[in-house]
């Protein structure tokens, strides 16, 4: 999309004050990339994972890790990603000589959630995967292939483009912790004096100490951590034993980083983990207890697809966090906030009057006058600022296009062309079989689907506990 001169400047302006602050109580970070809902509702295609740039649409979410980098060291020395309907090395072409997925019609998802304050990370590991390391050399190597492929390096290997993603996550499953220390060390080594910020994250579960990251975020700077608040005893279905607490301690006392936020993690619907989901009354509890600690950062949600098709429990839990009511949650009703029911998105391509309302960056604004391609809270003035608001969920006009989310954009899956076909798809909900109350896979035939450009789409997944 072309801007004018001046309201690219405003844009700018803009998105230097509304970027994603790691500092504030009520951010809300969502896996993206395993398409959990189809897991479970194979035959609901209409509701599976769509593209990236689908959720973020509003303002609710802040923080996408991106699941999962499944294999560390594949065919040619590179690593693989698998993202399920989305993007994956069987129904996707592969860069020559490995298993790593070009993933480049995702560029303009990428960059218009970042466009819009949000950050956009690379989750490393899920419970299958094959990411470990044999040195610490071994690990300085790989951060360098990943700071090369997805971040702030360079290569002719890029799965995502030109998109920059903002940090890493580590969601270690199994093998051991070496070189994991010297994995964050390195990304950290190419981060400083770079210009922007990178992030790194990390996902516990959330018996402490955590087998395989335990180690290692004792002895690695890290900005949050996810800790995964189901599937185990801790979970949030049990208040009793629910140990944010503890979690608070590690950060004040062990974390390196003094500063490191602690997330709640938890199951976005009851289909999303093997246990540990409450409705959105029962996390109003947890949420109050966990925001008494200074270390409390939000809410981690696993994941986008189970959240929006359980009556958008993120945006209920996105009211939890900021005080306000209503709006949306599995089981807690559809409806909004502050006003903000049905009102769209603001969108730099139309032409609003006075009076006009639109939603941006977690807040409803109106038009004082006639204006286009001036940004709410912008140096122009032009719109006034009528407070917080998540209920602003309708679509931008039928006429308004953003960077990476127009028309005839690609997207992973289209709801009006489900094909026929069928492929056998590995796929899983997050459940808890083992005694490390980890995730298990469940094999599952799983309807094919046709994105926009009519290619014939799998679920074959990656897990994660």
């Amino acid at each position: 999309m072309r801007f004018l001169s001046f309201s690219a400047a405003i844009g700018l302006l803009s998105s230097s004050v509304w970027a994603y602050d790691n500092s504030r109580s009520d951010n809300l970070a969502v896996y993206y990339g395993q398409n959990s809902y189809g897991a479970t509702h194979g035959s609901d295609t209409a509701n599976w994972q769509q593209g990236l740039s689908h959720y973020c649409q509003d303002d609710v979410i802040n923080a996408f890790p991106i699941a999962f980098i499944n294999v560390f060291f594949g065919a040619g020395g590179l690593p693989s990603l698998n993202m399920a309907n989305t993007c994956n090395s069987n129904d996707d072409p592969t860069f020559p000589g490995s298993e790593l997925p070009n993933c480049q019609f995702l560029q303009q998802d990428i960059q218009a959630c970042q466009a819009k304050g949000k950050i956009v990370t690379l989750s490393l590991g899920g419970a299958t995967g094959a990411a470990t390391f044999s040195s610490d050399a071994q690990a300085q190597q790989f951060a360098d292939t990943i700071w090369n492929l997805f971040l702030g390096g360079s290569s002719s290997t890029r799965p995502f483009g030109n998109a920059v993603l903002d940090g890493v996550d580590l969601d270690i499953e199994g093998g051991s912790s070496t070189g994991f220390v010297a994995f964050v060390n390195r990304i950290r080594s190419h981060a400083n004096g770079a210009s922007k910020k990178y992030y790194v994250t990390a996902a516990p579960q959330c018996p402490f100490p955590d087998a395989w990251l335990g180690p290692v975020i004792n002895n690695a700077a890290f900005d949050a951590v996810y800790v995964q608040f189901y599937n185990n005893f801790c979970s949030v279905a049990n208040p009793s034993s629910f140990n944010f607490a503890t979690w608070d301690q590690w950060a004040k006392t062990q974390s390196p980083n003094k500063n490191v936020k602690v997330f709640v993690g938890a199951p976005a619907s009851p289909t999303a983990a093997g246990s540990g989901y409450v409705d959105i009354s029962a996390l109003s509890g947890i949420i109050q207890q966990a925001k008494q600690f200074s270390s409390f950062g939000g809410v981690m949600l696993w994941d986008a697809s189970q959240a929006y098709a359980n009556n958008r429990y993120d945006v209920a839990v996105k009211n939890l966090l900021t005080g306000t009511s209503g709006g949306g949650g599995g089981g807690g009703g559809g409806g909004g906030s502050g006003g903000c029911t049905g009102v769209s998105a603001w969108s730099s391509s139309i032409a609003y009057n006075g009076g006009a309302q639109v939603t941006f960056n977690a807040h409803l604004w109106t038009a004082k006058w006639w204006t286009q391609a001036d940004t709410p809270g912008g140096s122009a003035g032009v719109w006034t600022d009528n407070g917080a608001c998540f209920a602003g969920l309708a679509p931008t006009g039928s006429n308004a296009t953003s960077p990476g989310n127009s028309a005839t954009e690609e997207s992973p899956i289209s709801n009006s062309a489900i094909s026929t076909q069928f492929a056998s798809a590995s796929v899983s909900s997050e459940s808890a079989v083992e005694s490390s109350s980890r995730s298990a896979s469940n094999d599952a035939t799983a309807t094919a689907s046709t994105t926009a450009t009519g290619r014939p789409r799998g679920n074959s997944r990656v897990f994660r506990g």
